[in-house]
């Protein structure tokens, strides 16, 4: 089996309120690969807000793609490989990182389906069940819009809520967790999310202030660049520290445990170099006893969770127009399974390639 083309493209895609509030839309780079044979792989990086979407695909079409034309598909190991070595100049970080990932996820689709077996099996499967934590709650969301996205996932069964803590006060962040602590009851636990705005003492400072809310983590307190001031964050709190999302390779994931910086890691598998990286991110962690709760795009991050033993929870952010996806996992009793279909399982749709390309 040979590679034969690889079909490429970029599409923006409008998000519902209050999520609009914050990013009016996200993007997608978009790969599609053919080979001699007929199977073919599907994938995808979603670049959240849309920032440096262009240029990842540029990068893609300029210097991953040509390395893969002609190459047989079923190699994902070595053709990762290849792509990751392609530029020694250029860190697989950010931009080339993306773009790495996207051909990564398709090439691991195909391999999938020639194997007709769902990823998570292929990869060893633990299990078809993943529980799903409700995300959002961002800072320019109402009070009212914050209570009412949070009860809606509750409703959903999602037994774990995320929110922001964005305001510079954090007495502010504070009222505005208790407001929905007092809305969600005992049953829905809570995290929060830095997003990497504070320095040491602010990290503190707020920490300190949602001690008793019984938080499963404290999200992103510092730079993604600067594990130690991370390091430093978890060893000066109370609250479990979680990171990742913004790391892009085993390597940094490596220091970030070695630190002992977060007692939960979450690698995106649309910025991580794809499933191939992030699946040796989460065995790297399930060696130092860490739980692994992969950053957003849920549908994919699936078969991840549903491979390691130490999978913890999915992001579950419900944004996505109907028209996106030919078909999505749904979300009951607070938990997906894992779709049966051979590959990842997911396909943008014809309508949506059309509607919404850039």
């Amino acid at each position: 089996m040979k590679i034969t083309s690889i079909e490429t493209c970029l599409l923006s895609v409008p998000t519902p309120r209050p999520m609009s509030t914050e990013f009016p839309h996200h993007k997608f780079v978009v790969a599609d690969i053919a080979t001699d044979e007929g199977p073919r792989g599907h994938g995808y990086s979603m670049v959240f807000g849309g920032g440096g979407a262009e240029a990842v695909l540029a990068y893609l079409d300029a210097r991953l793609k040509p390395l893969l034309l002609g190459e047989e598909p079923l190699q994902v190991e070595r053709l990762w490989d290849k792509m990751y070595r392609g530029d020694r100049g250029v860190r697989r970080v950010g931009i080339a990182g993306m773009a790495l990932s996207a051909l990564d996820i398709a090439l691991w689709d195909l391999a999938g389906k020639a194997a007709v077996l769902p990823l998570y099996k292929l990869w060893g499967g633990f299990t078809e069940r993943v529980p799903a934590y409700g995300s959002g709650g961002w800072s320019k969301y109402s009070e009212a819009e914050l209570v009412a996205e949070a009860e809606r996932y509750a409703a959903a069964g999602c037994r774990y809520y995320k929110m922001k803590i964005h305001h510079p006060d954090p007495k502010v962040n504070r009222a505005r967790a208790e407001a929905v602590r007092k809305a969600l009851g005992p049953s829905v636990r809570l995290m929060v999310d830095a997003n990497q705005k504070y320095d040491l003492e602010t990290n503190i400072r707020q920490a300190a202030l949602l001690e008793d809310l019984d938080l499963v983590w404290y999200e992103e307190p510092a730079l993604a660049d600067d594990l130690r001031g991370c390091e430093e964050v978890a060893k000066a709190i109370r609250i479990p520290v979680a990171t990742g999302e913004n790391n892009y390779t085993r390597y940094e994931f490596r220091e970030l445990l070695e630190r002992k910086a977060a007692r939960y890691l979450m690698p995106d598998v649309c910025r991580a170099n794809g499933y191939s990286e992030t699946l040796k991110i989460g065995h790297l962690a399930a060696a130092h006893g860490v739980a692994v709760s992969p950053h957003v795009v849920h549908e994919l991050s699936l078969q991840v969770c549903g491979a390691l033993s130490n999978g913890f929870l999915v992001e579950y952010m419900d944004w996505a127009p109907p028209d996106l996806f030919e078909e999505l996992p749904a979300c009951k009793d607070g938990e997906f399974r894992i779709p049966p279909k051979p590959g990842h399982g997911i396909a943008i749709t014809r309508a949506a390639l059309a509607k919404y390309r850039v």
